[in-house]
């Protein structure tokens, strides 16, 4: 079975002798082939090297210093280039016996063309039969970083063809090929016999203990022409013990940064769509800039699948394509969703498929454009082939053109969405944005010391089932900050907001007013704020800690906007609302700007820093009181009275190994707790624990499946969020675990758990995984996942899923 690899790490040249110095130095063994395998030694094309040395060969003996051009002897070199580079030997002595026709150098020989070196203790040349010998740790270093070491070298045919005994090879990545001789035919084929590959290391105090694993083989072929080597009657060994036999093993020479073959394959033993399925990967490189990745896929339940990934990198941008097409004849039964709705069976069996295409091009050196499409032929499907990112409310596509100034952006472009959870979104429901354009502009400082910003976001809305809209923005900001002889920091704000819309089909989702006419609004809304920090500032522990206490007081004033609904104005950009200490001093507290916090209203809080010996506490504590609420607010919001809910931060690091970090949110009329959340971590040298906390007294997410104006929400709704979530992790030497779990203590169940562990050192590993996740999508929930992995440095990684 064929392996190749699809790409390698690239060593930098070494040079000359400082090169060989070091390739030569603290030479070890890999065992387990018979004979002598001694030494590291490179691979790839490194007999193109010893070519190189030929020149040498008729050099004249008067001088063991010498430089000449080896035309004479019309060597094959590769490029033009590497064929007129000057060769240069130089050795301890050098002679000529004129009468067998032998030249002789002897003591330290060394000889080099360009970046290519050998060195041997002893070179000769004979005239008459054309054969170069060299004896005594030759070496050849490579310009691709590779060497290669050898007893004995006897090459002729222009240093085409010879033979080699005790090889050994240092190749990229770390990876070594040992053999007990070797031939060369032709320049382009090494036949090695009693051959040993490995990529792990050498133990310097036992060089003759067996490294963690190797391919021990009868005989192997290294192909440089096409950059790959095979092995035959091959015996994977662990720790030097036989754990497994193949009649035939082929890998990519690690030199090769891309290589066209067959991928690792897969195999999965049971999946509940799938079955017993199978997955073969082809790599095709097409040039220096492209490749296709081809993999086909066959289960026992299901029809085969065939994919394919396509890359280009080019000068001005990069184009990335992955597709797929199946004949998928899983039946889909039809299921209850969480609503009490009936969801029927889909008829989405037969030819289906899926295309994610990305791309993005430079035009200018300020502009530059590109689109990202993901379309599925339906949900199941993706399902059904694990195909990625199945699991997703929604698939996201957009194609945009963008430009970048000096504090400037502009943005235009188009969306299109596409439901995955069919019993809850629908297709129809989903808008097509075309086009929506965006820019945002910071000026630098004016004579009054502030800053101009000026932002817009337009768009147009279209829904085949719901509002369609169109908005036309546009926000003038400008802040002026400035600090007091007492050490107050005030930052000044005027803002003004003016939108203008267009709707039809208000009265369907999301909106769902009584309004079914086509609407013309707008609205312009001045804001006004000051907002003033005052640090105080202390130390203590003999100047080793510091303490700062911060009163924060905003005072913001804008016109009251009233109920959005009664202006039948659409809200696209402005649904969720939720107000946390990330937003108790935003002057506008929604997420975008259909809607506007109007009114007067005063915001303050107390902030509480103290570190010292590297400890921190850091603390936040605030609300807001304001005169006008907007009725439409979301319940449980926190701004559905005068006085807001009181929000709360607080960071706790005691120390560089413990951290945590929690937020609150409780109702001052009540005393209930409307949002809270936790983290913290701890970790140690060889382990790791976190956890985390969430709390809501309802599940915002239901709150607009349906008309929530003429019905209450759905049961669901209010169904509290109380999850908690935990993991641990440890290492210890080349051995590491870690498991995590996930809980809903409000549905008493769990929301996901897995674990994982392994053993990894510098060649090999070995990892087991194991993920269950209980959530229900589509009414199917999936099975336990458990993944062995297995990867060995410079081949590849092996999986069982």
């Amino acid at each position: 079975m064929l392996f190749p690899m699809t790409g390698s790490i690239r060593f930098p040249p070494r040079r000359v002798r400082r090169a060989i110095a070091v390739c030569l130095k603290g030479v070890r063994g890999l065992t387990g082939a018979p004979g002598s395998l001694a030494r590291r030694g490179g691979a790839g094309v490194f007999w193109a090297g010893l070519g190189t040395t030929s020149a040498l060969l008729i050099a004249s003996s008067e001088t063991a210093h010498a430089q000449f051009r080896p035309t004479p002897l019309h060597l094959n070199m590769g490029s033009t280039g590497s064929r007129n580079a000057p060769v240069t030997f130089q050795s301890d002595k050098v002679s000529y016996d004129d009468k067998a026709g032998v030249v002789t150098w002897t003591g330290n020989v060394q000889v080099w063309q360009g970046d290519r070196i050998m060195r041997a203790d002893k070179m000769t040349y004979d005239r008459n039969t054309g054969i170069v010998a060299a004896t005594g740790s030759v070496a050849s270093s490579q310009p691709d970083g590779s060497v290669l070491f050898s007893h004995y070298a006897e090459l002729t045919g222009n240093m085409r063809d010879g033979v080699m005994t005790h090889v050994n090879a240092l190749l990229m990545d770390n990876a070594k090929l040992a053999a007990n001789g070797m031939r060369r035919t032709g320049g382009k084929v090494n036949d090695l016999t009693r051959a040993v590959y490995t990529a792990c290391e050498i133990c310097a105090k036992h060089p003759t203990r067996a490294p963690f694993w190797q391919f021990r083989a009868y005989n192997a072929t290294q192909d440089l022409q096409h950059q790959q080597i095979e092995f035959r009657d091959v015996y994977w060994d662990i720790l030097g013990i036989p754990a497994f036999y193949l009649p035939y093993f082929s890998i990519t020479d690690p030199s090769a940064k891309r290589h066209s073959g067959f991928l690792i394959p897969g195999i999965t033993p049971h999946d509940r769509y799938l079955g017993t399925y199978v997955t073969i990967p082809y790599y095709w490189v097409i040039d220096d800039q492209s490749d296709v990745t081809v993999q086909g896929l066959f289960s026992s339940k299901t029809g085969p699948q065939l994919s394919a990934q396509y890359r280009n990198r080019f000068n001005f941008g990069t184009l990335n394509i992955l597709g797929g097409v199946a004949y998928d004849d899983y039946r889909h039964a039809g299921y209850t969703n969480d609503f009490g709705d009936s969801v029927g069976a889909q008829n989405d069996r037969g030819i289906q498929g899926y295309i994610f295409a990305r791309g993005q091009a430079s035009i200018t050196k300020t502009w530059r454009g590109g689109f990202n499409i993901q379309i599925a032929s339906s949900a199941n499907y993706m399902r059904d082939y694990r195909v990625q990112g199945y699991g997703s409310d929604t698939l996201n596509s957009n194609a945009y053109l963008e430009g970048f100034g000096t504090g400037s952006y502009s943005r235009v472009d188009g969306q299109f969405y596409q439901g995955l959870n069919q019993g809850v979104i629908r297709n129809s429901d989903l808008p097509f944005v075309m086009p929506h354009y965006e820019y945002s502009f910071l000026s630098q400082p004016d004579i009054l010391g502030g800053r101009l910003g000026l932002n817009t976001n337009d768009f147009y809305v279209y829904r085949s089932d719901g509002a369609r809209d169109q908005r036309g923005e546009l926000q003038a900001n400008w802040d002026r900050p400035f600090r007091t002889s007492w050490g107050q920091k005030y930052l000044i704000t005027m803002r003004l907001d003016s939108m203008v819309y267009r709707a039809t089909h208000l009265n369907q989702q999301p909106n769902y007013y009584n309004y079914a006419k086509t609407a013309v609004e707008g609205q312009v809304v001045p804001t006004v704020a000051v907002k003033m920090n005052w640090p105080f500032l202390r130390q203590f522990m003999k100047g080793h800690g510091t303490q700062i206490l911060e009163p924060i007081a905003q005072a913001i004033y804008a016109p009251n906007t009233g109920n959005g609904s009664s202006q039948n104005m659409p809200n696209e950009d402005s649904l969720n609302y939720e107000f946390t200490d990330s937003t108790l001093f935003a002057l506008n507290r929604y997420q975008g700007t259909d809607r506007i916090d109007g009114g007067l209203r005063a915001n303050v809080g107390m902030h509480g820093n103290w570190t010292w010996n590297g400890h921190v506490v850091d603390v936040l504590v605030g609300e807001s009181f304001q005169e006008h609420i907007e009725r439409d607010r979301l319940p449980y919001s926190g701004l559905n009275h005068h006085m807001s809910d009181v929000v709360a931060r607080a960071r706790v690091e005691p120390t560089q190994y413990f951290g945590f970090t929690a937020r609150t949110r409780v109702n001052p009329l009540n005393g209930d707790i409307d949002f809270g959340d936790a983290l913290f971590n701890l970790s140690g040298p060889h382990f790791g624990v976190n956890g985390g906390y969430v709390y809501e007294p309802v599940t915002p997410y239901y709150y607009y499946v349906n008309d929530y104006r003429n019905s209450a929400p759905p049961a669901v709704y209010y169904q509290r969020t109380n999850e908690i979530s935990g993991g641990l992790s440890t290492s210890w030497a080349n051995w590491h675990a870690s498991a995590f779990a996930r809980r809903s203590l409000s549905r008493k169940e769990f929301v996901s758990v897995g674990a994982n562990a392994g053993i990894q050192n510098d060649c090999f590993g070995l990892d087991v995984m194991y993920l269950k996740q209980y959530t229900t999508i589509g009414g199917q929930q999936r099975n336990s996942t458990v993944l062995f992995t297995l990867t060995l440095k410079s081949i590849g990684a092996f999986g069982l899923k």
